[in-house]
């Protein structure tokens, strides 16, 4: 190579180099969360509530939930349930691998930054073909004399080595790496925000299931009684003390309360086939003991409001989607830029095989080209506008999911604390009714009233019942709401960060099937 040529290679190589440094697009910075800053606590905590009722937050300066948040249940069988969800539940797994994904395209985009190379060894060979002239009539050669060309056969052994490089002058490469981290962090925390869907579900599912059982215990219990103010009237009427009518409106609230316990069954199938599904199991092979829900919502730690735009894995996605909106941006303004391609060739070249890796065989080319589109029709500004629209559109959508997220916390605040005042008041509802049942009865044995008014207070008690098992039910599944609104027990420092999701991704990785915890 002359060494004005090496001088031209350099040149350009150097040249390429120093502009590899230039990033056109906007910088991206962090949107407001919301137009005004959160308040210093939530409106519907039960602190702000003197007659909340027996409900509490946890103390402000307690540890907020991290980890393994159904542990503040202190129920084994939801932790060994939960802890089996986060092994086998398909969706997780699938949120899983849509993050390996992701992270290969980050290792994708970062490959457009080194030159391609590339071999190509051919062999070809040739022949011409043979030809026969003849001399004109009088020539010194005499006339009609024959000349014939032989067949040639030439044969070409070629062994080169390409290379192709494309610098990053104006950062378009460099703002596609960047969308492909910020969008492979968006899955991390995609994958989080299903995590904790299913966790919450399994919960809510577990104390629904065992609400049911508790209304069967209430239905079991009922029934019981039922049966012995039968056995009560039908000795009655026989004796003459009393008459049929009073039998048969026995019988009708044995029989009304047998079905209706029956149909319980039907509820709690439901909630045990969905756990089965959630912990990855069939169905057919799983079943659940029976067990009378028992626990009260614990004390839960809500922090403060500003504290929930770090706790959320949907607020973190929604935040991420902007990042990646804005190198689009990028992206879209380096197209107005001029293209340099410096390639070079280098390899062998021969007729023989036997000569073929000799010094006099070598061959090589190499130079830069450049390239500028000079008229679009406007593609390139209408390029441009579109993802600025995008970028805007995903920072009304990050506002959104944040005000969103502030709803729900208020509104799982107000259900666990306006149920935990509803319940005290109806277990005093409750033992009116049973005291209201007790003095029906002694009435109707001293033959004051008909077994029409016991009736009617065996009613009253049995629905009084029923409404304080849903209740307990509801607070239950509203404090696991609560959790979920809070973020569970993750935070923003849990999620990768673009080092983290830069990292080369193994084959071992995606086949083991197994969600990083």
């Amino acid at each position: 190579m002359h060494t004005f040529q090496r001088k031209i290679l350099f040149g350009s190589a150097i040249a390429a180099l120093s502009l590899a440094g230039c990033m056109v697009g906007p910088k991206y910075h962090q949107p407001a969360a919301t137009v005004q800053p959160p308040p210093p606590s939530y409106k519907e905590s039960p602190t702000q509530f003197p007659d909340a009722g027996e409900w509490k937050v946890a103390q402000p300066g307690d540890a907020m939930l991290h980890g393994k948040w159904w542990e503040i249940y202190n129920d084994a069988e939801l932790n060994k349930l939960e802890d089996q969800l986060n092994i086998d539940n398909q969706n997780i797994k699938q949120a899983f691998e849509n993050f390996m994904a992701a992270r290969t395209l980050v290792a994708q985009a970062r490959s457009q930054l080194y030159p391609t190379v590339a071999i190509n060894p051919s062999f070809q060979k040739a022949r011409t073909s043979g030809t026969v002239s003849s001399i004109p009539v009088g020539s010194s050669s005499g006339s009609g004399t024959a000349t014939v060309t032989p067949r040639l056969e030439t044969g070409i052994y070629s062994l080169p080595v390409s290379a192709s490089w494309e610098p990053d002058l104006w950062g378009k490469v460099r703002s596609l790496i960047h969308e492909q981290q910020y969008n492979a962090q968006l899955s991390a925390a995609d994958l989080e925000n299903e995590k904790l869907t299913e966790q919450a579900s399994l919960a809510m599912y577990l104390f629904e299931l065992r609400g049911q059982d508790a209304l069967q215990k209430i239905f079991d219990e009922t029934i019981d009684a039922d049966k012995k103010s039968v056995d009560l009237a039908r000795a009655r009427y026989e004796t003459g003390v009393d008459d049929q009518i009073s039998l048969v409106e026995a019988q009708n609230a044995l029989e009304s309360a047998e079905a209706q316990g029956t149909n319980l069954g039907v509820a709690r199938a439901q909630y045990e086939h969905a756990i089965a599904v959630l912990i990855g199991t069939n169905p057919s092979t799983f079943s659940i003991p029976v067990k009378p829900l028992e626990l009260v919502p614990p004390a839960i730690p809500i922090g403060i409001p500003s504290q929930l735009l770090e706790r959320r894995p949907d607020i973190a996605a929604s935040e991420r989607t902007m990042a990646a909106a804005n190198a689009q941006i990028g992206i879209a303004v380096a197209a107005y830029y001029p293209n340099l391609t410096i390639s070079a060739e280098a390899g062998l070249e021969s007729s023989s095989i036997q000569n073929l890796f000799t010094w006099p065989s070598r061959i090589w080319s190499v130079g830069p080209s450049l390239s500028e589109t000079i008229f679009d029709a406007g593609l390139r500004r209408a390029t441009v506008l579109q993802y600025l629209a995008t970028y805007n559109a995903d920072v009304a959508g990050y506002r959104q999911t944040v005000l969103t997220a502030f709803q729900q916390v208020e509104d799982y605040l107000a259900a666990v604390r306006i149920l935990s005042k509803q319940i005290r008041q109806q277990v005093e509802a409750e033992q009116s009714a049973e005291r209201y049942l007790e003095l029906a009865k002694a009435r109707y044995f001293t033959g004051v009233d008909t077994y029409l008014n016991v009736l009617v207070a065996q009613t009253t008690l049995l629905s009084d019942q029923q409404t304080l098992a849903t209740l307990r039910t509801q607070a239950m599944t509203a404090s696991v709401q609560l959790i979920e609104a809070l973020g569970g027990g993750w935070d923003l420092s849990q999620l990768p960060t673009p080092s983290q999701v830069s990292k080369k991704v193994t084959k071992s990785e995606i086949e083991s099937q197994e969600p990083q915890q």
